[in-house]
């Protein structure tokens, strides 16, 4: 028995014995093997133990089709992506997108802008645009989240541009989802975030950072940075203990290195090991 095979063996034997967190994956981790085989890859994943999915995402299939093959296989679809642009449409297309998957959350992983010009116009442009979509998705019974990605962690008037962004926007109607690599990388403290917004951040990216990168706040960073969690100075254990302490309900790896189909097992072995 191979080392790989051993550490799939671990996962699902941990998690029939059951686990405190369920811990699912942002689909964009497999980007690459879903490109060449799209049900293999899942359901290789499927196998390690892993049920709930970010995504959205439709890889050539309708809607239905989709949500069939992720009940068959035993997935539950929490959350899916919408297009910054999209928010500025007609909501109905992604209102329905995200029922017939069964998704209860909408998120939102980029505010657009040109080259490295990033600054408070697009903060109150954005904060207006986020509460306006936000509430409308209320109405339909789904929950708006927004992930950052580094670049909103310059300074700002209440500190970064990030604390200026949260608090522009009615809770209401707009929460977060705290991408812990690109916090770190954006120059933040992940842990201190959870601290100091305890009931904004309802979705988690786990994902770790090579030790020795220089953080920067472009939102940019090399994909092969990611490592196994555990492995990096992202401090993954202090960040579970304080998302138990906040309002964070889904917790997904997001793995983007070309090594996702080795790490996962890996990183799904260490965060079940923590207490």
């Amino acid at each position: 028995m191979n080392k790989i095979t051993s550490l799939l063996l671990f996962c699902i034997l941990f998690s029939m014995l059951g686990n405190s967190q369920e811990i699912g994956m942002q689909l964009y981790s497999v980007r690459n093997e879903i490109k060449k085989d799209l049900r293999g890859t899942l359901k290789q994943v499927r196998a390690m133990g892993i049920k709930e999915l970010e995504g959205g995402e439709l890889y050539g299939m309708d809607l239905n089709s989709q949500k069939r093959m992720l009940d068959q296989m035993g997935y539950k679809m929490i959350s899916i992506g919408v297009e910054y642009t999209d928010l500025e449409k007609d909501l109905g297309p992604v209102i329905e997108k995200a029922k017939i998957l069964g998704a209860s959350y909408i998120t939102c992983f980029w505010i657009p802008h040109k080259g490295n010009d990033f600054g408070e116009a697009n903060i109150n442009a954005a904060a207006e645009l986020f509460n306006r979509a936000g509430k409308v998705f209320k109405e339909s019974g789904l929950q708006f989240c927004y992930h950052p990605h580094g670049y909103e962690f310059r300074p700002g008037k209440n500190g970064t541009l990030f604390d200026d962004l949260v608090a522009k926007t009615n809770p209401l109607y707009v929460n977060f989802e705290l991408d812990v690599f690109w916090v770190k990388q954006g120059c933040d403290d992940p842990v201190a975030l959870l601290k100091k917004y305890p009931t904004r951040f309802l979705l988690l990216h786990l994902k770790d950072r090579q030790i020795g990168t220089q953080c920067n706040n472009t939102g940019a960073a090399d994909e092969e940075s990611n490592v196994v969690l555990g492995k990096g100075d992202v401090n993954i254990k202090d960040i579970m203990r304080a998302a138990k302490k906040s309002s964070v309900k889904h917790y997904f790896i997001e793995d983007e290195s070309s090594r996702v189909i080795k790490q996962l097992p890996l990183s799904l072995q260490y965060i079940k090991s923590l207490k």
